[in-house]
């Protein structure tokens, strides 16, 4: 918990005392781990000699970090920002030394293999430092987050010499990575892109172009920054086809891995944002500079899409992060502000946690994230099967689990935050308005993460258009098949029936969708596209519903064992949330199959009508 000095007299001590709060949920950390993946003897632990208590005791030491060095510098950060002076960008105060920490602690490399110089540990490990790291200060998170990200993407697709070089380096937090996609003719359409790439006799690129938008491009936290830009070369095929991907170093270092040379790498400028203002966003001007190919030429965009679809994850996790913070932060300011009373109340004034509306917003808030987070990890369980296998169909049944799972969650855990920010925010009422509190700058910092990484409205696309149709169906019926199987399973448990037949109604809701949606003829681009949102939705809301009825079946057999209030606690909100959120269903249903037409035929020239 961080606390900040109220400005008002000792009367209106409960007001605005408290800043932000938030405690890592380990016991959440610890049912997910034991309980819900149930890791006992799974390969992803016994080949590394592990056991999940060996997992807490690490992510216990991770939480002291976040909540001790990282969640007090959150607000800092926000109203100081970074400084730019002249291509050099300077961090706020503390960011330096906090990240010293970090990368000294090993946290950078937590999934890394030992060979370049990481701690192998699973996937969901770094999930749950992720949202640690989220919750306490998101922006900070950053700087480490997009190199993890440009790790995946250079040891998948380097040369040995390149992975030998570059990898020990961002991996112990020396140097840090970024990933630069949009220009400023392009965003979405990468195909647009200008930024050249001509090829030298030794073997290296001479990089010339701009990028915006790039993220810790240019900081004072690490020694040396290595960008992962996309370009094209002279005679490379147009559009998406002829896009390659190159390893652009800050300073060139030899094959040591000593740093010798300054590459002709600048940031021209910072912008000044809405939210996540202490991390820097750059423009970035490649003049000549030296890169080198990352992958095959003119297939640049495969390999960007691995570190891609990692960042979408990433910014999934940032929006479980912040909606834990708040949930966090409005439950105690709830129980601490007083304000009217419940009949028969013999105070002044009771907790504003007793009234119904409060009440329901908190259970809303957690519902949704505890469900989601669930989510998140069967997609990050489904990355360390692959690691763990050498089993060809169980791998990829993985790999189509995170290829559904990756638009949902990016998009659902998102949209998600933003609305649990502003139901924190409201819960504090004119208090959550002001800056005092910090509930307004979750909200801001919640906002870019429907943005960044692929609008929420492109992973939509992504899931309607190509997810859909991949293998005839074969993604999305395999996850229906597991949700079937569960279902089958528990079919003769009188226990479940009740949250059964709610999980029905909305599922019924999805698979008639699917079959609308296939009705659809192929060449009716526009129709299904219309669709798309809708259709995320529907299907996140059911995805989750799936989760929370996996978490009740676990509790009630824990019940039978033991009266622990977590797993009573779990029953609760699953029945919460099978009774009062899933149902949004029934309103995406009927936009699904009311609204094509109605968008298609709207006239362009309408909408200026009346301005």
């Amino acid at each position: 918990m961080y606390r900040f000095r109220s400005r008002y007299s000792n009367n209106f001590r409960k007001c605005v005392v408290v800043m932000q709060v938030y405690k890592a949920p380990m016991r959440e950390y610890k049912f997910l781990l034991e309980d819900f993946l149930n890791l006992k003897d799974d390969r992803i632990l016994t080949k590394r000699n592990l056991e999940t208590g060996d997992l807490l005791m690490i992510l216990e030491e991770a939480s002291k970090m976040c909540e001790e060095t990282l969640l007090p510098l959150n607000v800092t950060g926000d109203l100081e920002g970074c400084v730019f002076d002249n291509g050099n960008v300077t961090a706020p105060k503390g960011f330096k030394e906090a990240y010293k920490v970090f990368s000294e602690n090993g946290w950078q490399g937590i999934k890394v293999k030992e060979k370049y110089g990481g701690q192998d540990l699973p996937y969901i490990m770094n999930m749950f430092l992720d949202e640690m790291i989220s919750s306490s200060n998101m922006s900070f998170g950053l700087y480490p987050g997009l190199t993890a990200n440009a790790i995946d993407a250079i040891e998948k697709n380097g040369t040995d010499e390149l992975k030998n070089i570059y990898l020990p380096p961002l991996a112990s937090g020396k140097w840090t990575g970024t990933m630069n996609l949009t220009e400023p003719q392009c965003g979405t359409d990468l195909g647009l892109s200008k930024t050249m790439a001509t090829l030298n006799e030794d073997g290296s690129y001479d990089i010339t172009g701009t990028k915006i938008f790039i993220t810790c491009g240019e900081h004072d936290l690490s020694e040396n920054v290595i960008h992962l830009v996309l370009a094209r070369t002279p005679n490379a095929p147009e559009g998406i086809k002829g896009i390659s991907l190159f390893l652009v170093p800050k300073i060139i270092p030899n094959n040591d891995g000593e740093l010798k040379n300054t590459n002709n790498v600048k940031c021209g400028s910072i912008e000044k944002k809405m939210g996540i203002k202490a991390s820097p966003t750059c423009v970035m001007h490649y003049e000549d500079a030296k890169g080198w190919l990352v992958g095959d030429l003119n297939k640049g965009m495969k390999a960007m899409f691995i570190m891609m679809n990692g960042a979408r994850l990433f910014v999934g996790i940032q929006g479980i992060g912040l909606s834990e913070t708040a949930y966090q932060s409005a439950l105690h300011y709830s129980k601490e502000r007083a304000q009217g009373k419940l009949p028969n109340s013999k105070n002044i004034a009771d907790p504003i946690i007793v009234h119904p509306e409060i009440r329901k917003n908190l259970m809303f808030m957690k519902s949704i994230n505890d469900g989601i987070r669930g989510l998140m990890l069967k997609a990050g369980y489904a990355f360390d099967l692959i690691d763990s296998n050498q089993n060809k169909e169980l791998n990829e049944s993985s790999e189509n689990l995170i290829a559904l799972l990756t638009p949902i969650l990016k998009s659902f855990a998102t949209d998600k935050a933003m609305e649990i920010t502003n139901h924190a925010l409201q819960i504090y009422g004119g208090h959550g308005y002001i800056t005092d509190h910090g509930m307004e700058q979750l909200v801001r910092d919640a906002r870019i993460t429907t943005i960044y990484e692929g609008t929420n409205g492109i992973q939509a696309l992504d899931l309607i258009g190509r997810k859909f149709n991949i293998h005839n169906g074969l993604i999305i019926n395999q996850y229906l098949e597991e949700i079937n199987a569960f279902l089958d399973n528990t079919n003769g448990n009188e226990k479940m029936q009740k949250f059964i037949k709610l999980f029905e109604y909305s599922y019924k809701d999805l698979k008639e969708c699917i079959d609308f949606i296939k009705k659809i003829e192929i060449t009716n681009i526009q129709e299904i596209n219309s669709h798309a949102v809708d259709f995320l939705n529907i299907f996140a809301l059911v995805a989750v519903g799936f989760t929370w009825l996996q978490f009740i079946n676990i509790s009630l057999n824990k019940i039978d064992d033991n009266k622990d209030d977590f797993y009573l606690s779990k029953i609760q909100l699953g029945d919460f949330y099978l009774t009062k959120v899933i149902f949004e269903t029934k309103k995406y249903k009927n936009n699904i199959y009311s609204s094509g037409i109605l968008y298609n035929e709207f006239s362009d020239k309408y909408f200026e009508s009346g301005i």
